[in-house]
């Protein structure tokens, strides 16, 4: 019997994706589960299992092909004699977690900030690969992709009819300010699809209003200049392009900059850095800033909070999950430590050098991506002073980590060198005012500058 193999839903954030690897071609045999094919989806590369053993009759999409859920991928004859048994694979089946691996190196947004040997060179350190990594030069580590937010009951149409539309689908309306009760379903049934909700923001967007800008103009014929080339977006830049339009249009940001004396931050760093090599991971500014972030969470909880306008509520999270920029080859994925005020900087020195790993091949799960309360992207690895970062909504806040330096210090009469760490915070202003904005910088800059103050006021 033929049967048609179908994209399923992989997940709720899952409605769509490009192949990335076709890992069978007709003839081949497949056991129940085994991988048909990898699907970039807007963060992770996950695989697609058949759905029964069989022999691969005919494969109907390539590498390259954008797909959604529902569309028909392969198509198996499972009655025929040499069907493979449960828990087997033609040799053809490539082994899950294996095929199309990417081994192209990012750098950790995790960088060492470090501090030069010498006063007399200026210069930072260069980061180990292991560490997870920042954003690229010339773009801030901020398109990271939308964090999930609690599953809400669906609401129902003055007909009583429940809006056909899955979570993913309710939650991007929620986040670019559409009403799910006013768009047509375009799918099966009258299915509320992404691309529903995407062209009704869309038309909001278009729609004429007083005072509103002018839709953005469509680009010239660049190639009457010269030689041009153009590349498809791949669905990491795809989603972070989306969520970043979303979040400058619906966040009031507020950025404010400080400057942390971390000199003897530096010398614990390098003092107790062979340690935390021998616990299993390496003792990075990132990794004590995770530490940092978290307790000052708990003393500023509106940093730890979204803001819920359609019900005039603030969510307050009870939990301190902080997501860490790395910027891979693919685009900038966000993993997330979570319960990293429960964890010491050892521990969460661990964690950072896994993650960076696994974010560098791919490996990442979209679990590991979600949930973040709070974000970091550091920059210092790579260089730069201060920069502006771009909230990862639904979260209320992101720190910006820049290159520490070496600088004069006026200190009892005379100017002496200290290492300086700039730092740059981003809040949702709808949640946070100016003033708590700076109490929350200052208390993160004390807590660098006095580490014992961490292990008095926790």
């Amino acid at each position: 019997m033929a049967i048609d193999v179908k994209l399923p839903e992989l997940g709720e954030n899952i409605e769509a994706g490009d192949v990335a690897a076709v890992l069978v071609s007709p003839g081949d045999q497949v056991a129940k589960d085994a991988p048909l094919l990898e699907l970039e989806t807007d963060k992770a590369v996950v695989e697609v299992p058949a759905p029964e053993a069989g022999v691969v009759a005919a494969v109907h999409v390539k590498a390259g092909d954008t797909i959604n859920v529902g569309d028909t991928i392969a198509s198996l004859d499972t009655a025929g004699p040499g069907t493979a048994s449960p828990g087997t694979a033609s040799p053809g089946t490539a082994s899950p977690g294996t095929a199309g691996a990417e081994n192209g190196a990012g750098v950790e947004a995790a960088v060492d900030s470090g501090a030069p040997e010498a006063p007399a060179r200026p210069e930072v350190p260069e980061p180990p690969a292991a560490e997870p990594a920042a954003e690229p030069p010339g773009r801030t580590a901020d398109a990271a992709a939308p964090q999930p937010a609690p599953p809400a009951a669906a609401p129902e149409p003055a007909g009583g009819r429940p809006i056909p539309a899955t979570p993913a689908v309710r939650r991007l309306a929620r986040e670019i300010g559409v009403d799910v009760n006013t768009v047509t379903g375009t799918g099966a049934g009258g299915r509320i699809l992404l691309d529903d909700v995407k062209a009704a923001a869309k038309r909001l967007l278009q729609a004429p209003a007083a005072g509103a800008a002018p839709a953005a103009p469509p680009l010239p014929d660049f190639a009457q200049w010269g030689p041009v080339e153009r590349t498809p977006l791949n669905a990491v830049r795809r989603t972070s392009a989306a969520h970043l339009t979303s979040v400058w249009q619906t966040v009031p940001a507020v950025t404010q900059q400080d400057k942390a004396d971390v000199t003897e931050l530096e010398r614990l760093r390098k003092h107790y850095g062979p340690r935390a090599e021998a616990a299993g991971g390496k003792l990075t500014v990132t990794a004590i800033l995770v530490k940092v972030a978290a307790a000052a969470l708990k003393v500023f909880p509106q940093f730890n909070a979204s803001i819920d306008l359609p019900r005039s509520e603030v969510v307050h999270k009870r939990y301190y999950h902080v997501g860490i920029a790395v910027d891979t080859e693919h685009g900038l994925l966000v993993p997330v430590i979570r319960d990293a005020d429960r964890l010491n900087v050892f521990a969460i020195a661990r964690a950072l050098g896994d993650l960076s790993a696994r974010a560098r091949a791919r490996k990442l799960t979209l679990a590991e991506m979600q949930g973040g309360t709070f974000t970091i992207s550091n920059l210092g690895g790579i260089g730069g002073s201060h920069f502006t970062p771009i909230i990862n909504a639904p979260e209320a806040a992101i720190l910006g980590v820049s290159r520490a330096a070496w600088e004069p210090v006026w200190q009892d009469g005379a100017f002496v060198p200290r290492l300086r760490l700039p730092l740059s915070l981003t809040y949702d202003h709808r949640l946070i005012d100016g003033a708590a904005g700076i109490r929350f910088l200052r208390w993160v800059v004390e807590a660098l500058e006095q580490p014992l103050l961490l292990a008095l006021e926790g």
